[in-house]
């Protein structure tokens, strides 16, 4: 069997709210998969579903060739979870939490410490196994939840928001942790908001929004589909930042974006808008700093495909699970 996973027409409601619309889906055995999309969409619903932490309403989970309904005991041994909050226990010490998780686990006790000592060094605790977790950075906890999902070496792994709220070495340390464990023969799915994490990670991406699958496919493939969300980034002297009005103006401008100290200048023809820029800085006296032109990104396909405009953040929250109901929900038909 090539799939990890296989989800068809999964649905779930609460009550008359619908969070998530008869998806259907597959992972790949060994692939790290994306599941992305704005807050409220369904995300984590989903991941809850896969995991056995919420019941479906309607539709079929296969993990590993087991319904999940009717055999869940097996895909649960080979699954781990990291949770978006770390499910450290922070009154213990980094090795103590290893051990009880590994208890939990049925990890053999001959193999237990051996394990465990694996973990910490290639995390980097090792120093740190007799420290009391509430002593621990939230990145050091964040490895540490990573290291107790694992220690029973699962062939799937659940990952819900790894980074959010890390500094960026930490972040980077939790990415090279998940890219070690997916060479080692891991599945991961990773379930996240940040886009940019999406497309550093995953070799495939599912963009869920209102509930649906909007798109499935690699990153690259969906950056090649939305030619029309091209741009051309500059930076001006003097007071570059003055200019945007005036850009936005330019024949064949969509949509201006300040970019730091420079413009993003989005249009469905860099080639043609070049020129039109260098013109309008000759006529205004302007030095010309920087001057690119940009395919899409990530970021500019998950804005189109979810209705976003460019530039402009959503703050809404899961459905579900204590957290309040976001706009990704619609009432029962």
């Amino acid at each position: 069997m090539d799939n990890a996973i296989e989800v068809s027409g999964l649905t779930k409601y609460y009550g008359d709210l619908l969070a998530v619309d008869h998806i259907s889906f597959e992972v790949r055995r060994g692939e790290i998969f994306g599941f992305l999309g704005p807050n409220g969409a369904g995300k984590t619903t989903t991941q809850r579903m896969l995991t056995t932490l919420l019941e479906p309403t309607e539709g079929r989970i296969i993990i590993h060739g087991h319904d999940l309904a009717r055999d869940p005991y097996p895909v649960k041994r080979q699954m781990g979870l990291v949770p978006e909050e770390s499910n450290v226990y922070t009154e213990l010490t980094a090795w103590e939490n290893l051990m009880f998780t590994a208890i939990l686990y049925r990890v053999p006790r001959s193999e237990r410490a051996a394990r465990a000592r694996e973990l910490l060094e290639t995390f980097g605790l090792w120093e740190k196994r007799d420290v009391k977790v509430e002593n621990f950075s939230k990145g050091m906890r964040r490895r540490l939840s990573i290291a107790m999902a694992i220690i029973h070496k699962p062939t799937l792994l659940f990952l819900d928001e790894p980074t959010p709220g890390l500094d960026a070495q930490s972040a980077r340390v939790i990415r090279d942790l998940i890219r070690r464990l997916n060479a080692e023969g891991t599945t991961i799915f990773l379930t996240t908001h940040q886009i940019e994490e999406a497309n550093l990670l995953c070799d495939r991406v599912a963009i869920i929004d209102h509930g649906r699958i909007a798109a499935i496919d690699t990153p690259e493939r969906l950056k090649a589909a939305f030619r029309r969300v091209q741009s051309v980034e500059v930076a001006l002297e003097p007071d570059g930042q003055a200019h945007g009005p005036a850009l936005e103006a330019l024949p064949g401008v969509t949509t201006t974006v300040k970019m730091g100290d420079k413009w993003r200048l989005y249009t469905e023809d860099p080639s043609a808008l070049l020129p039109r820029v260098v013109r309008y800085a000759e006529e205004h006296g302007l030095r010309v700093v920087s001057l690119n032109t940009l395919g899409p990104s990530l970021e500019d396909v998950f804005l189109e495909i979810t209705g976003q405009q460019v530039g402009v953040v959503r703050h809404e929250t899961e459905a579900g699970g204590g957290k309040q109901r976001g706009r990704g929900m619609r009432r029962r038909q």
